[in-house]
């Protein structure tokens, strides 16, 4: 195998650099002298993740596909402690990426299971309070393209990035409490009404009809008769525009039989 480097990360304060190797080692190198002090043994496949901890110079994490979430002394060359990310009935969950808190005392991992894990000191229980499942309601909802090429979502027309803050839901699509919408950005300081999504029937890839989220739904709306949902706003102004290029169309037809022959008609 031709050794390739893939990934790059130095130290706190730069006396040292970790390089991650396709053969499964960690590389700690000497900034200044370019000589190898260790290799760092352990992962059994590709490390992509190499974060350096945000005070103590000592300390390195490494995180691969394999499982494997390494904290380093590489000052010794050796590992302080290890967990492996193994995932009942699943086999293990590849790491795709870590995070130390500014801190120093936490670090998060997010797996290829859609997976937070959460290390570090004290108490777990805040992080009791929170769903275990935590999806935005608009996660898996098919795209389109316009004739600019430009990506809309299918449902609402609309590019995903002029869309109103999503709704938080669980793995089968039923939304969570409000308490748990205002942790959304842009909902912080919504009205409870403002946080009741609408729910309607859609199709799933299986043929089966299940109960969704499928846009924002308030009761000023529902007293008012107006529309219960951005997605009945759009179908309205298109159709009105529909109506407005036909009247447009009906005005400039040619009138009279004598201009009947000779004239192309629109397809």
């Amino acid at each position: 195998m031709k050794p390739k480097v893939t990934m790059i990360a130095w130290n706190q304060n730069d006396n040292y650099v970790v390089t991650a190797v396709n053969n499964h080692l960690l590389k700690v190198w000497n900034s200044c002298t370019g000589q190898l002090l260790h290799d760092l043994v352990g992962h059994a496949d590709e490390v992509f993740v190499l974060e350096t901890h945000p005070f103590d110079s000592r300390i390195m994490l490494s995180a691969g596909h394999d499982g494997n979430i390494f904290i380093w002394d590489i000052t010794k060359g050796t590992k302080t402690k290890h967990y492996f990310n193994m995932i009942e009935g699943q086999g293990h969950g590849a790491v795709f990426d870590c995070k130390f808190s500014p801190d120093g005392q936490h670090f998060a991992c997010t797996d290829s299971h859609g997976h937070l894990l959460i290390f570090g000191f004290g108490c777990s229980r805040p992080y009791e309070k929170i769903p275990d499942q935590m999806f935005f309601h608009t996660d898996y909802r098919p795209l389109i393209r316009d004739s600019n090429n430009y990506v809309l979502d299918e449902q609402t027309q609309q590019a995903p990035h002029l869309m109103p803050p999503p709704f938080l839901v669980d793995v089968d699509g039923n939304p969570h409490p409000t308490k748990y919408q205002r942790l959304v950005p842009g909902r912080e300081n919504c009205a409870d009404e403002h946080l009741i999504p609408q729910l309607g029937y859609v199709a799933t890839s299986d043929g089966e009809v299940v109960e969704q989220v499928i846009g924002q739904q308030t009761v000023d709306q529902d007293e008012q008769g107006l529309e219960p949902s951005i997605l009945d706003g759009m179908i309205r102004q298109l159709q009105l525009q529909q109506d407005q290029r036909t009247g447009a169309d009906q005005e400039s037809a040619p009138s009279g039989p004598q201009n009947m022959e000779g004239t192309p008609r629109r397809g």
